[in-house]
């Protein structure tokens, strides 16, 4: 079987800041391959470990026209290292500078604003334990109230990543959509598509009246947490993310 790891890739180098933006890129098409994306919003970015700096698709591409050449280097104030951009991309800096400066073990940051995301960000009751894929964050999903944009780093910036908290890695933005972070971006990947398929169950369900919903008791939503962690011994998202790349053709690679 063909190996994927992150020194393969197709590349003609195994540079960490190359294998970093093939991966990056290819998170952008796999998410508009499934249709999450928001046109020229949203955004996802990627740091090397330790970096106060990170990738990120400059404000104004669509998700499928990112590629690895096209994504910039920003600082966190918001300075362009790598790359061009022709407008400034406020709410994506803030989001992703606030929460890199504070959780230093966080090197992947994705937010969408789906249908699904955006509708279950919006009710009462946050997130319900309805199935598998919500267990993955039963007692480990973080809120933030919606403040209009993210325009201000000193406030609004450093409320977010509070609200995120020191080890949750997926909060819903009231009103707004969702947002997940990983060691990796394998595992922010992993979070984002199970977040996204936990919506969609709770929405469906819903349907049927809140009353007739039938929720697991509390100690074996945790068990099933615990349960599907272990499953992933220790690299979360990355079989789900070389399953993904086997059966899409980056446009890029086309010319490469």
């Amino acid at each position: 079987m063909a190996s994927f790891s992150p020194a393969v890739y197709n590349l003609k180098t195994t540079n960490a800041a190359e294998c970093l933006k093939e991966t990056l890129a290819r998170c952008y098409y796999i998410f508009a391959k499934k249709g999450m994306d928001d046109r020229t919003y949203t955004h996802l970015s990627a740091r090397l470990p330790g970096e106060d700096a990170y990738y990120i698709y400059p404000l104004g591409l669509l998700f499928s026209e990112v590629t690895p050449s096209r994504l910039i280097k920003v600082d966190f104030n918001g300075n362009i290292l790598e790359g061009d951009e022709t407008i400034f991309n406020e709410t994506g800096y803030v989001i992703h500078s606030s929460v890199y400066k504070a959780r230093p073990d966080i090197n992947a940051i994705f937010h969408l604003h789906t249908t699904a995301g955006v509708a279950v960000s919006s009710m009462k009751q946050g997130l319900l334990p309805l199935s598998q894929f919500a267990f993955h964050f039963y007692n480990r999903l973080s809120y933030h109230g919606y403040d209009a944009l993210n325009l201000d780093t000193n406030n609004q910036g450093i409320n977010l990543a509070k609200d995120l908290g020191p080890n949750n890695k997926a909060m819903m933005l009231e009103n707004h959509g969702t947002m997940t972070c990983g060691q990796t971006q394998e595992e922010a990947l992993f979070y984002m598509l199970f977040l996204e398929e936990a919506c969609k169950v709770q929405i469906a369900a819903l349907s049927a009246g809140i009353d007739n919903l039938s929720l697991p008791p509390k100690a074996v939503c945790e068990q099933a947490y615990k349960d599907m962690t272990a499953f992933e011994k220790g690299n979360i998202g990355k079989r789900d993310f070389d399953a993904e790349c086997r059966v899409t053709k980056f446009p890029w690679e086309a010319s490469a």
